[in-house]
């Protein structure tokens, strides 16, 4: 790689410097307070850190962590890749994630969906990973199709390669101005933010389909049925794309469709959608699925999501919610035999307002024991009423643990009342 200016290495010196006295003093992990430093001191130090690196990019509103880290897993097999693996997904975390491996030839960044365009002319990365865009943090972030605009104005004229997902029409429509698209279809089960096409406004169609391989079926090729991914504008010509990577059940259909069984360690479907998309962004930088795969399966948790801590003989599976795509996926990975805790806050980075929450349905915890804690169990109370779900109301997360049997038990915690169960155990990854 080219050797930094001066001032720029100077920069990054002092920018590591703070992140480990951040960590050494109990502050946090040092990922935004490092990055701060560096760009205090050379404004331009993201752009330089970025140079001769082969750089992906990751976007969405759900599953950009988790899938960052699959991508990152499998460009292990090429070399030392650079990461944001705590989750700093704004310029000031990228800065301290390339510095922290400032000789790694490959870097994987998640990005928050509204820096995205900053970040891409910042970088010139020549890898885009879209996946999907729903409503979160409406107080800060802004109505989804404004994101989704404003990616296809920076993929347009752009020299890069994107990864994205067909089945979100929002996806399909930011993604569809970048020179050359990689399509997969990763599925979309949270459709209640795109009922309405970004092109013309008018309503979309999702029909029943017969996915056939170009060419009709082919003898010893695999074909997929994706009846509920598919759909269309009735009133222009904008449809989903042709994907040639497809999510089908536990298995992954590749673009010479060959089938792959996806047996990672990761639960849900939401994780092999993930899985799916880390896939084709690793062959992207050449790797195959055949040496990509063993490097998903050793992905156990990301970021504290799917760990399970124990205290006082419970052991709690913890796992992230922060809007309602978000607790969909969660409570498809529910043990439906278990008690279940509900933690939500609403501090700055959940969002103020908590009502998203009655975008929820919540009717599939009927018949389990329920706990309510965090800053805004009221609110999540009232909505459990309304659904007629029975529960018990805690002061606290530690209040809503001891009242469980010594066992097993799944928490579901929105943002910063994840991060501070977390804390509690010791930020466990």
């Amino acid at each position: 790689m080219t050797q930094l200016p001066l001032r720029a290495q100077l920069a990054s010196a002092l920018g590591r410097t703070a992140a480990t006295l951040s960590r050494a003093t109990g502050r946090g992990d040092g990922s935004v307070i490092g990055g701060r430093v560096g760009l205090a001191l050379e404004p331009d130090l993201l752009r330089k850190l970025a140079q001769d690196r082969k750089l992906a990019l990751v976007s969405a509103t759900n599953g950009k962590t988790t899938t960052t880290r699959l991508i990152t897993s499998a460009l292990q097999e090429l070399g030392d890749v650079a990461t944001n693996a705590f989750g700093a997904n704004m310029p000031a975390g990228h800065v301290s994630a390339l510095s922290s491996a400032k000789h790694a030839p490959y870097g994987v960044l998640e990005v928050d969906e509204k820096y995205l365009p900053e970040v891409i002319n910042t970088t010139g990365a020549g890898v885009i990973v879209l996946m999907n865009l729903s409503r979160d943090q409406m107080d800060r972030a802004g109505e989804i199709w404004l994101l989704a605009q404003k990616w296809r104005r920076a993929l347009a004229g752009k020299n890069t390669h994107v990864i994205a997902n067909a089945d979100d029409p929002l996806v399909a429509w930011g993604a569809s101005t970048a020179a050359r698209v990689t399509w997969v279809s990763a599925g979309q089960p949270w459709k209640e933010d795109s009922w309405c096409c970004p092109e013309c406004g008018g309503p979309l169609d999702r029909k029943g389909m017969e996915y056939t391989p170009p060419g009709g079926h082919v003898p010893g090729m695999v074909t997929s049925r994706t009846a509920e991914n598919d759909w269309a504008c009735r009133e222009c010509t904008f449809r989903r794309p042709e994907p040639s990577w497809i999510l089908d059940d536990d298995a992954v259909i590749d673009p010479r469709r060959q089938r792959w069984v996806l047996d990672i360690q990761l639960p849900g479907r939401a994780n092999r959608a993930n899985a799916v998309v880390a896939l084709a962004t690793a062959e992207t930088f050449g790797l195959p699925v055949q040496r990509a795969l063993p490097r998903l399966r050793e992905v156990t948790s990301v970021a504290g999501r799917y760990t399970t801590v124990q205290r006082d003989g419970r052991h709690a599976r913890l796992l992230l919610a922060k809007n309602p795509a978000g607790w969909l996926e969660a409570f498809d990975v529910l043990d439906r035999s278990l008690p279940v805790i509900l933690s939500v806050n609403a501090q700055g980075p959940d969002g103020r307002d908590t009502s998203w929450l009655w975008d929820v349905d919540y009717r599939v915890l009927r018949g389990r024991p329920v706990y309510v804690a965090g800053e805004r169990r009221l609110d999540l109370a009232l909505r459990l009423d309304v659904a007629g779900v029975p529960f018990q109301l805690a002061d606290s997360f530690e209040q809503a643990l001891a009242a469980q049997p010594p066992g097993k038990v799944d928490v579901i915690a929105n943002y910063t009342a994840f991060q501070q169960i977390r804390s509690e155990f010791g930020r466990a990854v």
